[in-house]
């Protein structure tokens, strides 16, 4: 029995010095382990340079959005796009993903306007789309906005009201309270209600950007290098002065026209956009048509048309305003000239976008 006893305490101790030596043995494993699930965490693909790179080239695309030919600025922006793409599908950090998931949506968000500006409504909205989506995925609400701004104007030129009215609105749910972009969301909701001949609707969306405007701060944010706070103020000038064309309220319109004409003008050169000056100009030509000044309308026209960015929202809204010129003034032998100008920008301008292999 007594026999018995010390074999079991023998065991016993032999047990007890086995323990730590086991669970240190575990625990050295566990560290061995934690380093691997760091280097894991660290391990990319991605040279030390390509986020910053992207971020020069990105910041270089939007430069230039507005001072070289769209189709070249597609074309450009296009293969930085796939090679976005094929990085997303390397190895790289959880961090590094997600900038990358905002990059791809940043450089859909630019391509969907340059696709609208030549004239390619269908692929604007699927990169509209795509840059929704990566900014979601990016966790970048702001990026989920510019989409939504972009997709807005689209269905606008589109005539599809109600869709421009909802991307404005689901834009705003994601935009910022008080950054710029969410007067221009309130303005885009205001014009789309005016393209649906809704008087009340535009009123009290704009009421909503005209309160919003209010409540920026002082310094303005920036935006890939450029001062976002310009684009708050031509839709609070250049908008108004359109949907005031569509509910047929050519004082108001010519008002806000001129407006916005002066703004274009007066903001400094890189904040200039040749595009929007000339729709202003055919917003204030449409008004003065309205109100009986076929002369003063041509020559609008014309300058609108001497821009040295004559993109398809361009052409769109001239020929909104040579139908209006030709119903009122048939016989005016100016207006057969801006006519048949604008009609030869057109057949210069087509076909300007080649299918694209990769559709986002």
């Amino acid at each position: 029995m007594e026999a018995t006893k010390r074999r079991d305490a023998v065991k016993l101790a032999g047990l007890a010095m086995a323990a730590p030596a086991a669970a240190a043995q575990i625990l050295q494993q566990a560290a061995a382990e934690a380093m691997e699930f760091t280097r894991q965490a660290e391990a990319t693909s991605l040279g030390s340079g390509t986020l910053d790179h992207l971020d020069l080239a990105v910041t270089e695309f939007n430069r230039a959005y507005s001072l070289k030919p769209p189709k070249a600025v597609f074309d450009a922006v296009m293969d930085y796009r796939r090679k976005v793409d094929a990085l997303l599908k390397g190895r790289h950090t959880h961090r590094q993903k997600r900038e990358l998931l905002a990059f791809a949506g940043w450089l859909s968000e630019l391509l969907a306007w340059l696709a609208h500006d030549l004239g390619d409504a269908r692929t604007g909205l699927a990169f509209t789309t795509d840059a929704f989506v990566h900014g979601q995925q990016a966790g970048h609400g702001q990026l989920c906005a510019w989409a939504m701004d972009a997709s807005a104007s689209i269905n606008l030129y589109e005539q599809r009201p109600g869709k421009a009215r909802n991307a404005a609105l689901k834009g705003l749910i994601e935009a910022p309270a008080t950054h710029p972009l969410t007067v221009r969301l309130h303005a885009q909701a205001a014009r789309a209600a005016a393209a649906d001949g809704d008087a009340d609707g535009f009123t009290t969306a704009f009421q909503a950007a005209e309160d919003a405007h209010r409540l920026l701060p002082p310094r303005s944010p920036r935006r890939f290098g450029l001062d976002v706070l310009p684009l708050a103020d031509y839709a609070l000038t250049s908008y108004p002065a359109t949907s005031f064309i569509w509910l047929g309220q050519a004082d108001k319109a010519r008002h806000h026209a001129e407006q916005a004409l002066s703004t274009y003008e007066a903001a400094p050169a890189a904040s200039r956009s040749p595009s929007r000056e000339a729709i202003a100009r055919i917003d204030l030509a449409l008004s003065h048509a309205l109100l009986g000044d076929p002369d003063d309308a041509v020559a609008l026209g014309h300058q609108a048309l001497d821009s040295t960015r004559v993109v398809d929202s361009v052409r769109h809204r001239a020929g909104d305003l040579t139908s209006l010129l030709n119903r009122r003034y048939p016989h005016h032998a100016a207006v057969e000239s801006l006519r048949e100008r604008l009609a030869a920008a057109d057949a210069a301008a087509r076909p300007a976008l080649p299918p694209t292999s990769t559709r986002a």
